[in-house]
């Protein structure tokens, strides 16, 4: 089963992932202490540029990835709205209390879920999980036993899948039919995963042994099929979130878009 999808590298696949993965790290951190809703609007619009225009991959499908990001910024910005503090009142009706600052804080809590889901979506379009953990081994100086551990698991998933549809064919030429209700449940779970987690077991084993063979647990100093180090896309990247921060505050402090500077209730 194969799971990889066609994709337009650009700088952002090129850029070494360990530095990304801290970059991104910091930056989650940063947003959280952003509490202006205009800051953080042109934060938002700065990531949304990287993300449609610098992932590589079809519009179609960024725009099919983000479908649960703004139901996500939907629901999480109306539970605000509609049941927030406030003492400017908009609009009450039973537990519904719709208030100035409400709104905006709603509108700032969805925006804010936004930007951290457009950041991880970035790295996760951008970034190859072996030359993570090689870059981590190198770089972070991770230990290899732990690195290449969770590359097999990596590897392992469509493997998974295709044991998960292999058992569904074979249950399904046998004329096993499934029941219904909770026994049925059961007896449906016991089928598809006794013979999956035997499979595992199995499979675990193999490769502790062949990780064994191969010395991974030595300390000794070993040597990598895939060289992973710095360039000067790193500065790029860098360069380019400055840039967004900097114009994100001049811009917010200019250009206001709401005229509230702290969405935070002091009551």
């Amino acid at each position: 089963m194969q799971l990889d999808f066609s994709f337009r590298e650009t700088w952002l696949h090129k850029i070494n992932p360990s530095f990304k993965f801290i970059l991104i790290v910091a930056l989650f951190i940063h947003i959280l202490f952003i509490h202006n809703i205009n800051i953080i609007i042109n934060y938002m619009i700065g990531t949304a540029i990287l993300y449609i225009l610098f992932t590589g991959h079809p519009w179609k499908r960024l725009l099919i990835i983000s479908i649960p990001f703004i139901l996500i910024f939907l629901t999480s910005s109306t539970s605000m709205i509609f049941f927030g503090k406030g003492e400017v009142t908009w609009f009450k009706w039973g537990l519904i209390h719709i208030t100035e600052e409400g709104f905006f804080r709603g509108l700032h809590l969805g925006f804010r879920g936004l930007v951290f889901a457009t950041l991880g979506i970035i790295f996760a379009l951008t970034t190859r999980p072996v030359y993570l953990f090689y870059s981590l081994m190198q770089q972070l100086k991770l230990k290899p036993k732990y690195a290449y551990s969770f590359m097999a698991a990596v590897r392992l998933i469509p493997i998974m899948f295709e044991e998960l549809q292999t058992i569904r064919y074979a249950l399904k030429v046998r004329g096993v039919q499934s029941q219904k209700g909770i026994l049925g449940f059961y007896h449906l779970l016991k089928s598809y995963s006794i013979p999956m987690l035997s499979q595992s077991i199995r499979r675990a084993h193999r490769i502790a042994v062949a990780m064994e063979a191969k010395r991974f647990s030595d300390t000794t100093k070993r040597t990598y099929y895939y060289l992973v180090g710095f360039s000067k896309l790193d500065v790029y990247l860098l360069i380019y979130f400055v840039v967004v921060i900097g114009t994100s505050y001049y811009f917010a402090n200019s250009y206001s878009y709401f005229p509230i500077q702290d969405v935070r209730y002091n009551n």
